[in-house]
């Protein structure tokens, strides 16, 4: 006999029950206008995220984070692993543009965009409601089991939907090509892609089959930052108490003593909770667990049309305008600080991306191996070195390398692989070795010239200082000086340094 749990004096999470146990969700729902707008939405970004991966602009892929050769191609332009600076510039860009957004629209991008709620909302649910029925239906499924027939057939179409997905999203990280030719054959081929692939449909699969709300309430971040990214200006679904209170059902009006005029619009009918895919109550104000998706809007809202009220008692608002000040500033300093370094930092991004953009390669110059140089038989130093250059454009190009000695001092430089060729969009190395006399190290600091050019216009050059033993010079001898008698005593002996007190 198991012992029964203690249950809490209220409800701790909205997916969770007073004595600790799941409490599953079945929203009911709400088909208004936001729902039916929200619904195109979905539908057009699921396609996106379908096909994008698969258009093509300008010879290259529009959207591809090739991590097998660490160049990433972001709406036609290529990223290589030497734009640290450049990817930097954006992520921080996106990240500010994300404040600015969620201070501006609140959580707009959790009902509308997110992948979650689209994918939860508009593919996973729909094909559950039609195979489980309405809500009711669905509880009483539950308490025959998870695994009756009819659920078996759901987590089977839920595989293999999420082993759909699973492809789609390798597909932004390996060419769609490479891709169709692992589906193609047989997995022992390419075991490390199949192994990611399954472990992202598995993902996939327990995160809409299973976890499913509690991603956004329990594992994503973004609502409790809204404490921070929010304002009172910030757009929100919220519920007017100011008109709904003090609400009451119909029953409750008529038995009151009180007036009809002393109530609010709210007649306490529950529509905005049952239809919450979160399951919380909007009434009780802005909370973490809303994700705006607008299901109360369009429950209260056919609500209010039977009863011959105004629409609009749960809106899109804002916390201001439900204490009585304007609906929504655009103009305030915390959304004009984020346009400013918003503006700034794309200007520097732009400006930065056009001019690399018109670089047909860059080059680079590493030492090469732990030694930073090594001294040969007949008193040479050599300087070992990796040419690195990058090719940014579309066709493959032969890249030819010269070491020059400015100043017409003693060299010789061996290129094992001279000139180099190097693939579309590729990057290789040559080794380069330069090597010149000892004596001419002690003398100074040896520079030289690396020239890299393609024979077609581009030409490159860099002065590059060698390596050797640290330089010694000779100490002239000191000029001789008379002795000086000693003002000690004899007995004395050698001075020592006094002790230290």
């Amino acid at each position: 006999m198991t012992a029964k749990l203690p249950e809490a004096n209220e409800r701790v999470l909205p997916t969770m029950n007073k004595d600790g146990s799941r409490r599953w969700l079945h929203p009911k729902l709400s088909q208004g206008n936001l729902f039916k707008h929200r619904r195109w939405v979905a539908y057009i970004l699921m396609t996106i995220f379908v096909v994008l991966p698969y258009l093509r602009w300008n010879g290259k892929h529009l959207f591809l984070l090739d991590l097998t050769t660490r160049r990433f191609t972001i709406f036609g332009f290529t990223f290589f692993p030497t734009d640290t600076f450049l990817l930097w510039l954006s992520l921080l860009t996106i990240g500010l543009s994300i404040f600015l957004f969620t201070a501006l629209f609140g959580r707009v991008w959790c009902g509308w965009a997110c992948p979650q709620t689209v994918y939860m909302e508009f593919l996973f649910r729909p094909i559950e409601r039609w195979l489980e029925g309405n809500p009711s239906q669905q509880q009483k499924l539950d308490k025959q089991g998870f695994f009756s027939s009819v659920r078996l057939l759901k987590y089977l179409i839920f595989f293999v939907i999420a082993a759909v997905l699973a492809n789609s999203f390798l597909a932004y990280f390996v060419s769609p090509e490479v891709l169709w030719s692992w589906v193609r054959s047989s997995p022992m081929k390419h075991p490390a892609p199949f192994l990611v692939m399954l472990v992202t449909t598995l993902l996939i699969f327990f995160d809409f089959a299973y976890f499913r709300e509690q991603t956004c309430l329990v594992a994503c971040p973004y609502g409790r930052f809204q404490s921070v990214l929010l304002d009172r200006n910030s757009l929100i679904v919220g519920y007017d108490p100011n008109r709904g209170e003090p609400r009451g059902r119909a029953a409750q009006r008529k038995q009151a003593e009180e007036p009809e005029k002393t109530w609010g619009d709210c007649i306490d009918c529950n529509a905005c909770v049952v239809t919450c895919p979160t399951g919380i109550d909007i009434r009780e104000g802005l909370q973490m667990e809303c994700i705006n998706c607008t299901q109360c809007i369009d429950a209260c809202d056919a609500i209010m049309t039977k009863i011959n009220k105004p629409t609009g008692l749960i809106r899109y608002t804002s916390q201001a305008e439900l204490e009585g000040g304007p609906r929504l500033r655009l103009k305030r300093p915390r959304t004009l600080i984020y346009s400013t370094l918003i503006f700034g930092l794309f200007s520097v991004l732009a400006f930065a991306m056009t001019r690399t953009s018109h670089t047909p390669a860059e080059v680079s110059i590493l030492r090469a191996g732990s030694d930073p140089y090594k001294l040969l038989p007949g008193d040479e130093i050599s300087n070992h070195l990796h040419v690195r250059v990058s090719n940014r454009t579309s066709t493959k190009q032969r890249y030819k390398i010269e070491i020059i000695s400015p100043n017409k001092r003693p060299l010789r430089s061996i290129i094992p692989i001279n000139p180099i060729e190097v693939d579309p969009y590729g990057l290789d190395k040559a080794n380069v070795f330069a090597i010149f006399p000892k004596s001419e190290h002690n003398k100074a600091i040896y520079k030289v010239k690396v020239r890299v050019t393609d024979g077609k216009g581009f030409s490159w050059e860099r002065i590059f200082p060698l390596l050797g033993p640290t330089r010694t010079k000779v100490p002239s001898a000191p000029a001789s000086r008379p002795a000086q008698p000693s003002s000690r005593p004899a007995s004395l002996g050698t001075s020592q340094p006094a002790p230290r007190r």
